[in-house]
């Protein structure tokens, strides 16, 4: 249980930036890297402000302006320089690093004795943490229910008759790249208080364990009948539990923490191919 409970929390602290994937992945077709920089860059602004006595509930709101607007530049050099949201990713976040370190002044930014949010008990961390992510999966629903959302939801599945229904399709993207990046920002808010530091290498290879959650939640849907928005993103919820537990259990076995980014493309691999292939009949 000392590794177990830790993971679900952790899997909890994650479950924002997966609903930020799949906001992008998802629902915008896409692949957005910039997740890589704007998860450091929550916990970067929120390790700053805490540090300097800055109450958590006060950084909060920073902490989601800072990630929107890592999503808003992303937005822009896509639909206004026309680059490939991919590249567009890229290069917002290689320069994200440089800014973080500029934010940070040094490498890393340590949180004992600061205020935390997860300053109780392990029961009332993982009560917490899951109180965060159950408001957001719910806030999450109510907003792709509205017309706001529908718009954003129909500009991902077609560009075009969006376009002539008079949407603004660049807006829209902006739009659910800032909500995706706030998102994954308050992902690095909450971990650097769980974790008790802000480190500047925090983010590499995060948007990977993002995927994961996505396509781990997405490969065991098959158990729910609907497939309805509400339920695709308890199975990204769930995905991000899931996740962290199978990375506490491979540390159980034995596998050296420094396999872990290998165990990782492994599980994401899987999830993508044996899952999917083996749940296709029952679809």
């Amino acid at each position: 249980m000392e590794v177990i409970i830790p993971a679900i929390i952790q899997g909890l602290c994650y479950a924002a930036m997966a609903f930020g994937i799949y906001l992008t992945l998802r629902i915008f077709n896409i692949p957005d890297i910039t997740t890589d920089g704007s998860y450091t860059l929550g916990g970067v602004v929120a390790a700053i402000l805490i540090s300097n006595h800055w109450h958590p509930a006060v950084a909060l709101p920073i902490v989601l302006a800072a990630g929107a607007l890592a999503g808003v530049a992303t937005g822009l050099i896509h639909t206004q320089l026309k680059l490939h949201p991919l590249l567009a990713g890229i290069l917002v976040m290689t320069s994200l690093y440089s800014i973080n370190l500029f934010i940070m002044g040094r490498p890393n930014i340590p949180l004992i004795n600061e205020a935390s949010i997860f300053n109780g008990s392990t029961s009332f961390n993982m009560l917490l943490a899951a109180m965060f992510s159950i408001i957001l999966l719910l806030l999450l629903f109510w907003l792709m229910k509205t017309d706001f959302g529908i718009a954003m939801r129909a500009t991902g599945s077609n560009e075009l008759m969006v376009k002539a229904m008079g949407i603004n399709i660049n807006l829209m993207k902006i739009a659910g790249l800032a909500i995706a990046n706030a998102l994954t920002a308050l992902s690095g808010y909450l971990m650097v208080q769980y974790q008790g530091f802000a480190d500047i290498n925090m983010g590499i290879g995060i948007v990977i364990a993002g995927l994961a959650a996505v396509i781990l939640g997405e490969s065991f849907a098959v158990f729910f009948k609907s497939s309805s928005i509400f339920s695709a993103l308890i199975t990204v919820l769930l995905g991000s539990v899931l996740f962290r537990l199978l990375l506490a259990f491979a540390l159980l076995a034995g596998v050296p923490p420094q396999m872990l980014k290998l165990l990782t493309a492994v599980l994401v691999l899987l999830a993508a191919g044996v899952f999917k292939f083996i749940f296709k009949p029952a679809q």
